[in-house]
């Protein structure tokens, strides 16, 4: 039986993928990042995010940190360019963590 404090910890753990994905502009980073083109699954460096969206530079750099920090992106050099790319893998065991010990608790 998952007790009370259980869920606390995993929500708590939670609490930075939330943060970083309730925020639009980030989602619009998100999206830029799921590209159809194959190449760009390689990832993408901030002026091509720039011109997939309508943000600026710095504010892009701003939310790239944010996702980064909460582990939905992931970053690799390339010459003099930083390219971003999605690594929802452990943000995503750790959400279906919360959802089990909740439904466990409810059940």
């Amino acid at each position: 039986m998952t007790s009370t404090k259980e869920i606390r910890d995993a929500f708590h753990q939670c609490m930075p993928l939330f943060i970083a994905l309730g925020d639009e502009v980030r989602l619009t980073i998100i999206d830029a990042l799921t590209a159809d083109d194959p190449i760009d699954r390689q990832g993408l460096n901030v002026k091509q995010i720039t011109e997939r969206t309508s943000l600026s530079r710095p504010a892009i750099s701003h939310h790239l940190k944010i996702l980064k920090q909460a582990g939905l992106v992931g970053v690799r050099q390339k010459g003099t360019s930083n390219y971003y790319y999605l690594t929802i893998a452990d943000s995503t065991r750790t959400l279906m963590d919360l959802g089990f010990r909740l439904q466990e608790y409810l059940t």
